[in-house]
């Protein structure tokens, strides 16, 4: 345990560091040994859709959760970095599903709020930390709301207002950090750093978000890329097929596994 409080220890720090913090998702030990690998990488971070795909289940708390820890416990024992887990909305068990990760050497995770009611989301951020604490781990909770994931129509204004007011609550609650996932423009950022204060917001990397060093001005703790990794993987093995179908062969780019 004295290992994994390190890491917790660690993965915070990155956090309140005023450098951004990059964490391009991984799914298994393979993927977590080719992210690691790459100079720079100071932590790895679980997509739970990544891992669910590649187990054969649909996203949304459809893997049993025993086998998404069990995953997680590979790439923990994988590498020397701490590790966040996507643990989407806690299946059913929130504060008991951390511990289980924290179990497994698990020092950060993201837990979506799903759109519950904000004093039951902000009941399960303060289980979550009480927990943590009692395991004596400087657990790095990454509270998600889904304000913008679920906003469908509703005006841009009023959901940006509910995911301040939530991510509030959720801090308030003990949450170190409040991950806020959407295509979110530069103005809306501020807004959210603004009411959060800095080195509290963390963003996924879609296409049209604000650039990583305009971010890292603005004050976000942390950008990460969900299920885009694996995406991004799958393309590159789809377009080898291609290559092959077409007659030609591995791209000269290729690299060497380790």
């Amino acid at each position: 345990m004295a290992d994994t409080k390190d890491k917790g220890a660690e993965l915070l720090r990155l956090h309140q560091d005023t450098k951004l913090l990059t964490v391009v998702n991984v799914w298994d030990v393979i993927s977590a040994k080719a992210v690691a690998g790459v100079e720079g990488t100071a932590a790895l971070a679980t997509a739970s859709h990544s891992i669910a795909a590649s187990r054969g289940y649909e996203d949304g708390e459809n893997i049993p959760v025993d086998e998404m820890i069990e995953e997680c416990r590979r790439i923990v024992e994988a590498t020397s970095l701490p590790v966040s887990a996507d643990l989407e909305g806690g299946y059913g068990d929130p504060a008991g599903t951390i511990l289980k990760a924290i179990h497994v050497g698990v020092v950060g995770a993201n837990l979506e709020d799903q759109m519950r009611p904000v004093a039951e989301a902000a009941a399960n951020v303060e289980a979550i930390m009480k927990v943590a604490s009692e395991a004596g781990i400087d657990f790095v909770l990454n509270a998600r709301t889904d304000a913008f994931v679920k906003a469908g129509d509703r005006d841009k204004g009023e959901v940006l207002a509910d995911a301040v007011e939530r991510g509030k609550a959720y801090l308030d609650a003990g949450a170190p950090v409040i991950f806020v996932p959407g295509v979110l423009d530069e103005q809306q950022v501020s807004t959210l750093v603004d009411a959060f204060g800095p080195q509290k917001l963390t963003l996924i990397g879609l296409p049209g978000i604000p650039p990583l060093a305009r971010l890292e001005e603005l004050g976000v703790a942390r950008v990460s890329y969900g299920p885009m990794s694996q995406r991004v993987a799958l393309t590159a093995l789809q377009e080898l097929v291609e290559a092959v179908h077409g007659g030609g062969g591995v791209p000269s780019t290729m690299r060497p596994l380790n």
